[in-house]
């Protein structure tokens, strides 16, 4: 799982788009919106997922004992700023951390 690096942006600043090594792949339009996201309950929730890999959010739901529909809410958010990917098939939705560790960049 590689290192996410994160800044901040206002969704009108398009002056820090350039991609690249050592540039942020995940923009959050406030550090409150940075905040909320990246809090110690949604970092665990990240953890948890890297370390038991649950087949699907009711596992999930198991192992950390929140409801499903709140992990359903927290995951989808992450997952629009691509920390996580929903594997949706037939049985349900698998949930993969794509990243646990973050480095933030602020201006």
């Amino acid at each position: 799982m590689k290192r996410c690096i994160v800044g901040i942006r206002r969704p009108e600043d398009q002056s820090h788009s350039a991609a690249g090594p050592g540039q942020p792949s995940v923009w959050f339009p406030s550090m409150a919106t940075m905040a909320a996201v990246l809090s110690e309950d949604n970092r665990a929730l990240l953890r948890v997922i890297r370390d038991q890999r649950p087949k699907s959010l009711t596992a999930l739901a198991a192992l950390t004992g929140r409801r499903v529909p709140n992990l359903s809410r927290s995951l989808r958010m992450m997952e629009g700023y691509g920390l996580v990917r929903l594997k949706r098939d037939a049985h349900g939705v698998e949930p993969e951390a794509l990243a646990t560790s973050f480095k933030i960049l602020i201006d």
